[in-house]
């Protein structure tokens, strides 16, 4: 099972020209995922720099026809014009899609620090081998304060779904919205972390919870032990960040970690100012 995950500053390359058949090809270069995470996508929302309003939801839907769409969006505003302008994250899954979750994170008051809203978008899919829960999200670059709450809120989430798991759940019959349905503690989380791997809040991520939840398990280390990570931004000259480095990862759980096979940032593509990173699973 091969999982992408990619933030593509809407489209907008390295050379600050938007242009999302660009992102596309890219997709379809490499290869074929079951799963395709992207953040940093955007519908309707004018004024992005470079861009024109495009609907990349519908323009990446319709380049991808046998995977299904989950869009999530962090932002949610009117366009000005009658219309909704949205940005978040995108899944486009080409294995089933059972439960679909859309969590906005916390953005605790931090005055001095831009901010941005922002969301994770989970799904639970048919996975070779059973159900999988897929994450993906786009945290705050700007406000440390903001960043390690959004990180606690996607802890917490995970001890969550652990205790819902460990002490079942009972259906009520004469009501569908309450039947138990899986959703399993297995699961990739993947994104934009806006944090280095030597950062505190790469520390908090990998940190072990204070509930029944296993701790999260950096799918790169557990490939690639302590080689260091592969930069995902700063190698194709967009306008930041002055160096390369790394701050997009994949995070599974214990159980999936002798099912990695491989992780791989696509270093050649310019087609954003972040790299495309892909996860391998085996059977």
């Amino acid at each position: 099972m091969r999982i992408i995950s990619w933030n593509i500053q809407w489209g907008r390359g390295a050379d600050g020209r938007v242009d999302v058949g660009r992102t596309i090809d890219t997709l379809r270069a490499m290869p074929e995922a079951d799963v395709i995470c992207l953040q940093e996508v955007a519908q309707n929302f004018p004024g992005l720099p470079d861009g024109h309003g495009e609907d990349e939801v519908a323009l990446l839907a319709a380049a991808f026809p046998a995977h299904e769409v989950v869009f999530g969006a962090a932002v949610d505003i009117s366009d000005g014009a009658g219309g909704r302008a949205r940005f978040g994250n995108l899944m486009l899954s080409r294995a089933a899609v059972d439960q679909v979750f859309r969590h906005l994170l916390p953005c605790p008051p931090d005055p001095a620090q831009p901010a941005m809203q922002r969301a994770c978008v989970e799904a639970v899919v048919s996975a070779p081998w059973g159900p999988l829960r897929i994450l993906t999200t786009h945290l705050e670059y700007y406000s440390v304060r903001q960043r390690r709450a959004q990180l606690g809120a996607l802890r917490a989430l995970q001890e969550e779904v652990a205790g819902h798991a460990a002490g079942g759940r009972i259906d009520k019959e004469a009501n569908p919205a309450f039947a138990a349905r899986a959703r399993p503690v297995s699961a990739v989380v993947c994104g934009d972390f806006n944090c280095e791997p030597d950062s505190p809040e790469y520390a908090l991520m990998a940190a072990a919870p204070s509930g029944a939840a296993a701790p999260w398990q950096d799918a790169w280390r557990v490939c690639h032990g302590a080689r260091a990570h592969a930069p995902t931004v700063g190698l194709h000259g967009a306008e930041w960040p002055g160096r390369a480095y790394c701050c997009d990862f994949l995070w599974v759980t214990g159980d999936l970690a002798g099912r990695v096979r491989d992780v791989a940032v696509n270093a050649i593509t310019a087609a954003s100012d972040h790299q495309p990173v892909l996860l391998e699973l085996g059977e």
